[in-house]
């Protein structure tokens, strides 16, 4: 039996699935909607449900695209579109001076990696449990999102070597970074982290840890590196950094500068960057890096992503929508707690609150994964993990909003 089901929703589909949910083959889109079409105890449904970037499939990317298309769709080599993209990065981002484009999130985490350690001549760095910088090696410690949600502590295959000079903290605990430092003294390239994570769920900074952390590295001569693929261009135009008024040393971005495309990119200070080859001697390349359609798609995006008022919509429509969730948990009886800045939010079947991996792991998983199949059967797609964030569009309404509240209600009161 076919079902067609039209609904909102309002998280990131994702490569992988968990032990309690599944994430579902998208074949079609079409604003904030995407058809699946699965197999459900041997009965075909097809879901219209919600894929979550900014602007995506909008009219103005796939013209450019098209357009672009008919010159080439990769040479090999830099292509004048780089420059343009580029120029609109560095004038958003505070701390980027100079920007290499790379064709993922993992890409920019790994080359941020090693020129941090070109730069300053150190190996150890410093990550946070329950962040997550990609499936490279050196980062697959404590590493949050699928890791996490499949119950394993390490990927396999990952040698002891690859992770040695990796340190861990807990995320919103200053103490025990310092701690790190003075154990480690001279020795330590660089921090990195997510500003805001969104691989544990939705995470926030207290409020003076971010600016701890940046006097901690700055008094110990090592770099202070963003991930901000989740974060970049989504809770402001100049990303979390811009957001919170703390300039870190290098900045990774990914995700919405491609508009829906591969693409990565990493930058920083002038005189950080110019250690990457041609300029200088740290080697990092790619054959399809920069190339023309994630560029043309990049800044298309960004470029609507300017206009006056797109914050502050996004900021009203999740705040409705995460209000009316824990409304809706009081009125059915369930333990829920969440947050929101601008377009990301995310909740915890939980009192909460939570303020790193640990507090998030006491989450009721299996609920939440009642909750999910519970929502996809209204038309309502979340990330099919406890552990990743969410994400509102320029696509979604207020009533679209209302809509996902009322099932969130009519689950919960199931559940």
């Amino acid at each position: 039996m076919a079902a067609s089901i039209s609904g909102l929703g309002v998280g990131l589909g994702l490569s992988c699935s968990t032990k309690l949910c599944k994430a579902l083959p998208s074949s079609r889109s079409s604003g904030f909607r995407v058809k699946m079409t699965v197999s459900v105890e041997d009965k075909k449904k097809s879901y219209t449900l919600q894929k979550s970037e900014e602007a995506f499939n909008a009219a103005k990317v796939l013209a450019a695209l098209a357009e672009t298309m008919k010159k080439g769709t990769s040479f090999g080599a830099p292509c004048l579109l780089e420059n343009v993209l580029a120029e609109m990065v560095i004038s958003a981002v505070p701390s980027i001076e100079m920007v290499r484009f790379v064709n993922s999130g993992t890409e920019a985490c790994m080359g941020v990696l090693r020129l941090a350690r070109a730069f300053t001549g150190r190996e150890k760095i410093i990550k946070f449990e329950g962040c997550y910088h990609g499936h490279a090696d050196p980062f697959l410690v404590k590493a949050g999102s699928g890791v996490a949600t499949l119950g394993l502590p390490d990927s396999p295959g990952v040698p002891r070597g690859a992770t040695f000079e990796t340190l861990t903290a807990p995320f919103n605990d200053i103490s025990a970074v310092e701690n790190l430092f003075n154990s480690n003294k001279g020795e330590l390239a660089a921090i990195i982290l997510e500003p805001v994570v969104g691989n544990s769920g939705f995470i926030p900074p207290k409020s003076d840890f971010l600016e701890a952390i940046r006097r901690v590295t700055k008094e110990n001569g090592a770099l202070l590196i963003f991930d901000e693929v989740m974060t970049g261009f989504r809770l402001s135009y100049g990303g979390a950094q811009e957001y919170f008024g703390i300039t870190p040393d290098l900045t990774t971005l990914g995700k919405i500068i491609g508009g829906g495309l591969p693409v990565g990119a990493y930058g920083g200070r002038r005189e950080i960057m110019e250690m990457v080859a041609p300029a200088g001697p740290m080697y990092q390349a790619g054959t399809l890096s920069g190339n023309p359609l994630a560029m043309t798609a990049g800044i298309q995006t960004l470029k609507r992503l300017k206009e006056p008022g797109t914050y502050e919509y996004l900021d009203k429509i999740t705040g409705e929508l995460v209000q009316g969730i824990l409304d809706a948990g009081k009125k059915t009886g369930h333990a829920i707690c969440g947050g929101y800045i601008s377009g990301m939010f995310g909740f915890f079947f939980t009192e909460g609150p939570v303020n790193n991996f640990d507090e998030a792991k006491k989450s009721d998983t299996a609920k939440f994964a009642r909750f999910y199949r519970g929502m996809l059967e209204e038309g309502v797609y979340f990330a099919p993990s406890q552990f990743e964030a969410g994400f509102t569009s320029l696509a979604h309404s207020s009533e679209d909003i209302q809509k996902t509240i009322a099932a969130a209600e009519k689950v919960l009161s199931k559940i």
